[in-house]
Protein backbone atom coordinates (compact mmCIF):
# COMPACT_ATOMS: atom_id res chain seq x y z
CA UNK A 1 0.00 0.00 0.00
CA UNK A 2 1.17 3.52 -0.75
CA UNK A 3 0.39 5.95 2.06
CA UNK A 4 0.85 9.68 1.60
CA UNK A 5 0.87 12.01 4.59
CA UNK A 6 0.49 15.76 4.22
CA UNK A 7 1.26 18.56 6.64
CA UNK A 8 2.04 22.24 6.33
CA UNK A 9 5.69 21.76 5.40
CA UNK A 10 6.19 17.98 5.32
CA UNK A 11 8.56 18.14 8.28
CA UNK A 12 6.31 17.52 11.28
CA UNK A 13 5.04 14.23 9.88
CA UNK A 14 8.50 12.72 9.45
CA UNK A 15 8.43 11.14 12.91
CA UNK A 16 4.94 9.77 12.24
CA UNK A 17 6.16 8.31 8.93
CA UNK A 18 9.05 6.55 10.69
CA UNK A 19 6.72 5.12 13.35
CA UNK A 20 4.33 3.92 10.65
CA UNK A 21 7.19 2.28 8.74
CA UNK A 22 8.28 0.54 11.94
CA UNK A 23 4.73 -0.73 12.51
CA UNK A 24 4.43 -1.94 8.91
CA UNK A 25 7.75 -3.76 9.11
CA UNK A 26 6.72 -5.37 12.39
CA UNK A 27 3.52 -6.58 10.67
CA UNK A 28 5.55 -8.00 7.76
CA UNK A 29 4.21 -5.37 5.37
CA UNK A 30 6.11 -3.60 2.63
CA UNK A 31 4.16 -0.36 2.51
CA UNK A 32 5.51 2.79 0.92
CA UNK A 33 4.92 5.69 3.33
CA UNK A 34 6.03 9.26 2.75
CA UNK A 35 5.19 12.82 3.75
CA UNK A 36 4.98 16.05 1.78
CA UNK A 37 4.09 19.66 2.40
CA UNK A 38 0.71 20.95 1.30
CA UNK A 39 2.16 22.45 -1.87
CA UNK A 40 3.28 19.02 -3.10
CA UNK A 41 0.03 17.11 -2.51
CA UNK A 42 -1.34 17.61 -6.05
CA UNK A 43 1.79 16.13 -7.61
CA UNK A 44 2.11 13.23 -5.16
CA UNK A 45 -1.55 12.22 -4.73
CA UNK A 46 -1.80 10.18 -7.97
CA UNK A 47 1.02 7.96 -6.66
CA UNK A 48 -0.85 7.11 -3.44
CA UNK A 49 -3.54 4.66 -2.36
CA UNK A 50 -4.59 6.87 0.56
CA UNK A 51 -3.94 10.39 1.85
CA UNK A 52 -3.75 11.18 5.54
CA UNK A 53 -3.73 14.84 6.53
CA UNK A 54 -1.97 16.15 9.63
CA UNK A 55 -4.44 17.64 12.12
CA UNK A 56 -2.91 21.09 11.71
CA UNK A 57 -4.24 21.07 8.12
CA UNK A 58 -7.81 19.98 8.86
CA UNK A 59 -9.13 23.11 7.11
CA UNK A 60 -7.80 21.65 3.83
CA UNK A 61 -9.78 18.40 4.11
CA UNK A 62 -12.66 19.27 1.77
CA UNK A 63 -10.32 20.50 -0.96
CA UNK A 64 -8.12 17.40 -0.69
CA UNK A 65 -11.13 15.08 -0.48
CA UNK A 66 -12.39 16.50 -3.77
CA UNK A 67 -9.04 15.76 -5.44
CA UNK A 68 -8.95 12.33 -3.86
CA UNK A 69 -12.46 11.55 -5.04
CA UNK A 70 -11.49 12.35 -8.64
CA UNK A 71 -8.72 9.75 -8.37
CA UNK A 72 -10.56 7.21 -6.21
CA UNK A 73 -8.19 7.86 -3.32
CA UNK A 74 -9.60 8.06 0.21
CA UNK A 75 -8.63 11.06 2.34
CA UNK A 76 -8.92 11.62 6.07
CA UNK A 77 -7.40 13.58 8.92
CA UNK A 78 -5.07 11.85 11.35
CA UNK A 79 -6.77 12.09 14.74
CA UNK A 80 -4.88 14.64 16.88
CA UNK A 81 -4.33 12.18 19.74
CA UNK A 82 -2.77 9.58 17.44
CA UNK A 83 -0.69 12.24 15.72
CA UNK A 84 0.51 13.71 19.01
CA UNK A 85 1.47 10.28 20.31
CA UNK A 86 3.06 9.32 16.98
CA UNK A 87 1.08 6.09 17.19
CA UNK A 88 2.35 4.53 14.00
CA UNK A 89 0.36 1.32 14.40
CA UNK A 90 -3.03 2.98 14.84
CA UNK A 91 -2.38 5.47 12.04
CA UNK A 92 -1.34 2.57 9.79
CA UNK A 93 -4.54 0.76 10.78
CA UNK A 94 -6.54 3.87 9.86
CA UNK A 95 -4.92 4.03 6.43
CA UNK A 96 -5.60 0.32 5.85
CA UNK A 97 -9.25 0.68 6.83
CA UNK A 98 -9.73 3.67 4.53
CA UNK A 99 -8.33 1.75 1.56
CA UNK A 100 -10.38 -1.35 2.37
CA UNK A 101 -13.56 0.71 2.72
CA UNK A 102 -12.86 2.43 -0.62
CA UNK A 103 -12.70 -0.96 -2.35
CA UNK A 104 -16.14 -2.00 -1.07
Amino acid sequence: MKILLACCSGMSTSLVVNKMKDAAKKDGRDDEIWAVGQGQVDAELPKADVLLIGPQMRMMKKKMEAKGKELGIPVDIIPPVLYGRCDGQKILDLATKLVEDEKK
